[in-house]
């Protein structure tokens, strides 16, 4: 199933342009909000329907879809959806990820991490470890769309230092979004003069 994302993003509204102040505390003249893609179910039902069949052919046997949460729960939770599997999230506490809420996993049930948009991995990574302190054997990572620094399944590009996700382990993405993204220190767009903003605090 072809699915250009880019295109999808920016008919929702959702490839910003700008001068963007991201989690990882660098900064970036482009932001990906996949908020705006998956506000529309039916869209969101054709992103992740496209991925689980990229999943599904892999082969690889999965229980459960895991999301860290906020970010990757809407993802995570069609992706579910598509692939008839059960959904559960992490979420912070005083700094740490934990799984929270009643939802438990078993030993040895396999877990696909799923995050909308994957960049180093961290939080992906860090998701997958509070399920394996359960017991939990996490099989594969998932995202709609990858910042390029880790290598998709499919794809030919090769993996960066920056990339946190374990290379043994396959990550599905429906396309490579890959910005220029730079450290404060180094930013040309402060440079000019412009100050880097977190999106969500202007509306976005």
């Amino acid at each position: 199933m072809g699915i250009d994302l880019a295109q999808v993003y920016r008919d929702a509204g959702a490839l910003l342009e700008g001068h963007f102040l991201l989690s990882s505390g660098n900064h970036s003249q482009y932001y990906l909000q996949s908020a705006k893609v998956l506000e529309d179910p039916a869209r969101a039902q054709l992103l992740t329907d496209a991925l689980a069949q990229m999943i599904s052919e892999s082969g690889i046997e999965i229980d459960t879809i895991c999301s860290p949460a906020l970010g990757g729960i809407l993802a995570g939770y069609e992706l579910a959806r598509s692939l008839k599997k059960r959904f559960i999230f992490t979420e912070r506490v005083k700094g740490e990820m934990t799984l929270r809420r009643g939802f438990s996993v078993d030993k040895g049930e396999r877990v696909l991490i799923c995050e909308d948009i994957i960049t180093t991995g961290g939080s992906a990574l860090e998701a997958g470890k509070a399920l394996e302190r359960d017991g939990a054997k996490i099989v594969g990572f998932a995202a709609l769309a990858n910042r390029g620094f880790c290598q998709r399944v499919g794809s030919e590009k090769e993996i960066k230092p920056e990339c946190k996700l374990p290379h043994e382990l396959p990550f599905f993405a429906l396309d490579d979004f890959e910005f220029e993204i730079y450290e404060p220190q180094a930013c040309p767009l402060c440079k000019d003069g412009s100050q880097a903003y977190k999106p969500g605090s202007r509306g976005n």
